[in-house]
């Protein structure tokens, strides 16, 4: 992540004289190499200097524009920035912002203070005109206060950064769909070509058949090489090792053709499989755990809502996961969901070491597949679903509490994870299907709800958080005034 970087201007004017100016420069470096030495920051800082007229600022935002390194701009304003200096640069911005309210000293030197700190230390005057300018221009941006060296405030910044940076991906992300999506479904739909205008995904079909020459060209070596990682990395359970190398065949045949189309997401689905002897299960899983983005049944928006997910988790503790809510557990005072999927949930979700097994389908009528087997950790976690509205995209973000699964389940042979939703079950499910939910999403131990509003307001579009303050009548009002607001938009 440290490639990207996050230009810092510090906002004052001449009023002072050139002295005082230095001074103020001299407090941006210290704070700029302060936070770049923080772990709580995953991107790179650089300090942009100070800005003290309309041109200069005009100027750097444009090449902020252009530099495909830079993935946003923070600005603060250490003194008093006149605010209409700022109006065209703001208005020509086209990164991710965050207005950093903050001040060079911590504490007021109570016996030493006098009006010359007053007039060099007023970032509680300045950054209210700052703020006025950009609320003035209804310019979408994060506003995070506090102490610079406060390692919440740090926190804040870094949270910001992942989502600039998914931003980044976003813009630059293709999917591939081997096959349609699963038949009569309808969340898994959606405007593929709106998707691209809104958030830059290229979403392309590629032929089963081109997959399956892939797969064809796979040689026993490369075989034998991917068989020893996973001999590795997960404990095989099976005598059926030809199920396993034939997973394994697809792995590579699916990572390869990724990386010719540029693509780091796919979708399939089981009822297209025509020249497959079975459905990618531990070739799938494998990918997923190396970062790729995945959607079942041809979930593109699902796919493409994991790449950038793992993209922006990327160095935080944690897995990211394609999910899906498969059935309750509705013991009165402990109800859970039990979530999983066919096969291709991802093994950064894993409480211990996964094992490779093989078992019957029961769907897509083919062979047995080789799949990974698991329990998912416990721990708060977060389930995102975006969904297409009409006009509109609208991302919903769901607070879970993940929970060892209660028993073992030895006839469920498959990746399992249990949560509680919040506020409890009964209310998360209802405001999950109030708020058109789908069935899949992205489940993520690393991210929060914070992460996922920042992402969409850098996006642009619609933000729905259900948590533990959450009730049915408030989240229907909500819903209400959001569909009129959006109209409008």
């Amino acid at each position: 992540m440290k490639k990207y970087q996050f230009w810092f201007l510090t906002g004052s004017q001449h009023l002072y004289g050139e002295e005082p100016l230095k001074e103020i420069l001299n407090h941006s470096e210290i704070m700029v190499d302060g936070l770049n030495k923080s772990a709580k920051i995953p991107g790179t800082i650089v300090n942009k200097g100070l800005v003290t007229k309309a041109d200069e600022i005009t100027k750097v935002m444009l090449e902020a524009n252009n530099d495909p390194n830079c993935a946003g701009v923070i600005t603060w304003m250490h003194t008093f920035s006149p605010s209409k200096m700022w109006i065209e640069g703001l208005t020509r911005l086209q990164k991710p912002m965050l207005h950093f309210h903050t001040q060079f000293n911590k504490e007021i030197p109570w016996e030493t203070i006098d009006m010359d700190f007053m007039n060099l230390t007023q970032s509680a005057h300045g950054d209210r005109e700052h703020g006025f300018i950009a609320t003035r221009l209804r310019k979408p941006r994060k506003v995070v206060a506090g102490y610079w060296e406060n390692d919440r405030v740090r926190e804040r910044i870094g949270g910001w950064m992942r989502s600039a940076i998914g931003v980044i991906e976003s813009q630059n992300l293709k999917v591939v769909r081997f096959g349609d999506n699963m038949r009569e479904v309808a969340v898994t739909e959606g405007d593929k070509v709106e998707a691209q205008i809104k958030f830059g995904w290229e979403v392309n079909t590629q032929p089963v058949g081109k997959l399956v020459k892939y797969m064809d060209a796979v040689t026993e070596a490369e075989v034998d090489a991917q068989m020893k990682i996973f001999t590795e990395k997960y404990d095989i359970k099976t005598d059926n090792i030809e199920a396993v190398r034939y997973q394994t065949i697809e792995y590579i045949a699916i990572k390869k053709l990724l990386a010719d189309e540029d693509s780091k997401a796919f979708t399939n689905t089981f009822q297209d499989l025509y020249g497959m002897k079975q459905l990618p299960g531990l070739a799938s899983q494998e990918l997923l755990g190396e970062g790729y983005g995945y959607g079942g049944e041809g979930d593109w928006k699902t796919s493409a809502m994991t790449r950038i997910m793992k993209v922006m988790a990327e160095g935080l503790e944690g897995g990211t996961a394609f999910m899906e809510d498969y059935t309750y557990h509705l013991e009165e005072g402990n109800e859970l969901v039990l979530g999983a999927h066919m096969l291709e949930v991802c093994p950064t979700l894993a409480a211990g070491k996964p094992t490779i097994e093989v078992h019957e389908l029961g769907i897509g009528d083919r062979e047995a597949p080789a799949r990974l087997v698991f329990n998912g950790g416990s721990g708060s976690a977060i389930q995102v679903s975006l969904i297409d509205m009409g006009g509109r995209f609208r991302l919903i973000v769901a607070d879970v509490e993940a929970v060892a699964p209660l028993k073992d389940m030895p006839k469920l042979p498959v990746a399992r994870v249990m949560w509680k939703p919040m506020p409890n079950l009964e209310v998360g499910a209802e405001a999950w299907i109030l708020a058109g939910g789908a069935h899949h999403t992205v489940m993520s131990y690393s991210l929060t709800a914070e992460h996922m509003r920042d992402f969409a307001d850098m996006m642009g579009i619609e933000f729905i958080h259900i948590n533990k303050d959450t009730t049915i009548a408030k989240l229907q009002q909500e819903l209400i005034l959001s569909d009129m607001v959006w109209k409008l938009k």
